[in-house]
């Protein structure tokens, strides 16, 4: 039995020509040994598996050879490989630097190769630097690292860069079918694409994965013996969850889902790579975008029958449906529901139900238009009873005017009178004008000053009627609300003020909160009203009305009939989207 080479070293590169996916590099590496051009420094960086060690062999090789005797020589005497992750202190530093002194015994050059150079050690780096910056002549330093920003900037100053690539898919599963030829498989092409997929840009992943899914299925390479055997989730997958989305069909798909679970994969593994499909539909609708997906011929062919029936909106909103659910996926207590729900939003999308409407949906004004359905001005127009004996209505609709005008004072024809101002004597303590004391003695001043405009004789009593006391109350109330005292004016729009008697004002409310708010507030209410009218006599007569308290205790249905009464659109539109009271 002859011992078994795996693929990643006997297929390793043995010139510049046979690398894979890094052609920017190797052509300039060419270039500089064909012009003599090349530094003594050489930092090659990049994620695993690229073929940096590799290069650097190449190099060290072709460096050697000019003017060789044997072209296939190595050169192993001149190529020095040191792992910096176990050789990463100061006294292997030293021990490197007294050898870069000796010439070579064959060749042109020493090479020495140091993988993982950012495991050193910052006193090795230090060491290292003298030595880095001028090296002998015959020597050339390769410094390999996947993490360039651990080397200290003062070795990178003094190294030439060169960045390494990820391999693409196409240049991987290129490359893995060269090996599947020689070495006599029949390989699918979608079996070596997610070979490669799988391998995350690293061609050593790629071909050690390969060595794997061979020794399973033998000679014959199938996509679904590649899936099994790695373990993943194929397209059929997310083709079948996404017809079940398009049809709506949320329990086949949550049984779907669980299939899916019962083989062992991760919920998030699943909605992440159902995001990852939303998007390859989403690239395949258009021809110059279907170039960024990433599959064999056969299966782009069914990419783009499925994008077809597939809508742009329907897409974008699943990949945001299901982007959010992977980022909620980790903090979730119930991941499985978090999963599930998703699935059962995305499934609700297209669906044309009685309930559904689309988010965000707005009625144009264009659709009024259309249906000749007459504008309504929703105003207040002031009621007043044709005479004073006819019984007003219990809930006038008064007009509110758009923009609250400033109203005036109405002027009176009678001089004002100097009032006495009231002498506080010596015994009597002041109060604070944020007392409750103060509050009260100004209530209690405000009230006998009313008292005492209404005992004088000699002021006016002009008679007036219930049409001029409406008007007056109505602008009352309006100048009430352009001061922002929304509370008492609505208070008083509750009930249109009734003539008893010539000069004493009936005023009905539903409870005994609105009659002690309007008598704690009458006196600037009845201060206006005389004023107005021109009569000091006016008083005003509150009653709580026990029926009409009844009557407010509206019902849903009762508010929403005063509603459609004052806007007829409410009805219309409680019909289109079909709501509930």
């Amino acid at each position: 039995m002859e011992p078994f080479i795996v693929s990643a070293l006997k297929y390793r590169p043995q010139t510049f020509k046979d690398v894979v996916g890094q052609s920017a590099i190797t052509n300039t590496l060419k270039n500089a040994i064909d012009q003599n051009h090349l530094a003594q420094a050489l930092l090659f960086t990049g994620p695993r598996g690229v073929g940096k060690t590799t290069c650097a062999r190449i190099l060290a090789k072709m460096i050697n050879s000019e003017g060789a005797e044997h072209k296939n020589e190595d050169f192993a005497f001149n190529i020095f490989e040191l792992d910096a992750a176990s050789n990463n202190s100061v006294d292997d530093i030293r021990s490197l630097t007294d050898q870069v002194r000796i010439p070579p015994q064959v060749g042109n050059y020493k090479v020495y190769i140091i993988d993982e150079v950012h495991m050193l050690s910052p006193s090795a780096f230090n060491a290292f630097l003298k030595t880095l910056e001028e090296p002998p002549k015959h020597c050339i330093f390769i410094l390999a690292t996947t993490e360039k920003h651990k080397i200290i900037p003062t070795i990178l100053s003094r190294c030439q860069i060169f960045d390494f690539k990820r391999i693409t898919v196409t240049d991987a599963k290129n490359y893995l079918k060269i090996i599947a030829e020689e070495q006599g498989i029949t390989a699918e092409d979608d079996a070596l694409h997610i070979i490669a997929q799988k391998a995350d840009g690293a061609m050593r992943d790629a071909l050690s994965i390969f060595d794997r899914v061979v020794s399973f299925s033998g000679k014959n390479l199938t996509r679904q013996a590649v899936t099994e055997n790695l373990n993943v989730l194929d397209y059929d997958t997310f083709f079948e969850a996404t017809d079940l989305i398009l049809a709506n069909k949320i329990p086949d798909l949550l049984l779907h889902f669980n299939h899916i679970l019962s083989k062992g994969f991760d919920g998030q593994h699943f909605i992440t790579g159902l995001a990852s499909h939303f998007r390859d539909l989403l690239v395949s609708k258009t021809p110059q975008t279907i170039e960024l997906l990433e599959v064999g011929d056969d299966t782009k062919a069914i990419y783009k029958t499925q994008s077809e029936i597939t809508s742009q909106a329907f897409l974008i909103q699943g990949i945001e449906l299901a982007n959010d659910c992977d980022l909620k996926y980790k903090t979730s207590k119930n991941q499985r529901l978090l999963v599930e729900l998703c699935l059962m939003q995305l499934a609700s999308i297209t669906f044309d139900g009685e309930k559904k409407k689309p988010s965000g949906f707005i009625i144009p004004a264009s659709y009024f238009r259309s249906n000749n359905i007459p504008e309504v001005k929703v105003t207040r127009p002031v009621v007043a009873p044709e005479t004073p004996t006819q019984e007003p209505s219990k809930y006038p609709a008064k007009e509110i005017p758009a923009v609250a005008e400033k109203v005036e004072e109405p002027k009176t024809p009678y001089p004002k009178k100097e009032l006495p101002i009231p002498v506080i004597s010596s015994t009597q303590r002041p109060t604070s004008g944020l007392s409750l004391s103060s509050i009260r003695k100004k209530k209690e001043h405000q009230i006998k000053l009313m008292e005492v405009t209404v005992d004088e004789e000699d002021l006016p009593n002009d008679a007036f009627t219930l049409e001029t006391l409406i008007k007056f109350w109505n602008i009352f109330v309006t100048k009430l609300e352009a001061d922002g005292k929304y509370n008492l004016a609505a208070i008083l729009q509750i009930d249109t003020p009734k003539l008893i008697n010539e000069n004493t004002i009936r005023l009905e409310f539903p409870n005994t909160t609105n009659k002690i708010e309007v008598e704690r507030q009458q006196f600037e209410l009845l201060q206006y009203l005389r004023k107005a009218v021109n009569n000091f006599s006016i008083s005003l007569d509150i009653i709580v009305n026990e029926t009409l308290e009844k009557q407010y205790a509206y019902t849903p249905e009762d508010k929403y009939q005063k509603l459609v009464e004052k806007n007829i659109h409410v009805e219309l539109l409680r019909k289109t989207f079909d709501l509930d009271l």
